[in-house]
């Protein structure tokens, strides 16, 4: 089982930026970002595949960046533009199974402990 350590939340006001970046004990074809916010279901936001194909959830597409470098088995998301509904639990989730795209990240198993976004306004 992989695992995952993931680093560089905080707080920030709305419009600042964060870069958040995840630490993988292995490689996997698959990774991405998920967040939970309090009282909300957690959802994928940014995933990336071993060739680079990229999907963002509606919600960040345009202010988040996500990259990964495959040598190092880290992966990282540039927050830009952020807002105080973008505040919460953010996850590093790895798979080696299913399709990678930022909507089917929440049925991996693989996920670490997460990192907390706080945006104020």
């Amino acid at each position: 089982q992989v695992v995952l350590v993931e680093s560089g939340g905080g707080s920030v006001q709305a419009g600042g930026s964060l870069k958040l970046s995840c630490t993988a004990s292995e490689y996997n074809y698959c990774m991405g970002w998920l967040r939970q916010a309090p009282g909300k279901e957690r959802e994928g936001i940014a995933s990336i595949d071993n060739v680079g194909f990229i999907n963002y959830a509606d919600a960040v597409k345009g202010r988040f960046t996500i990259s990964r470098d495959v040598a190092k088995n880290t992966l990282y998301l540039q927050m830009d533009s952020l807002k105080p509904e973008d505040s919460g639990m953010y996850y590093c989730v790895a798979t080696d199974v299913g399709a990678c795209f930022a909507s089917t990240l929440k049925y991996s198993p693989d996920r670490g402990l997460g990192t907390q976004v706080n945006v104020s306004s």
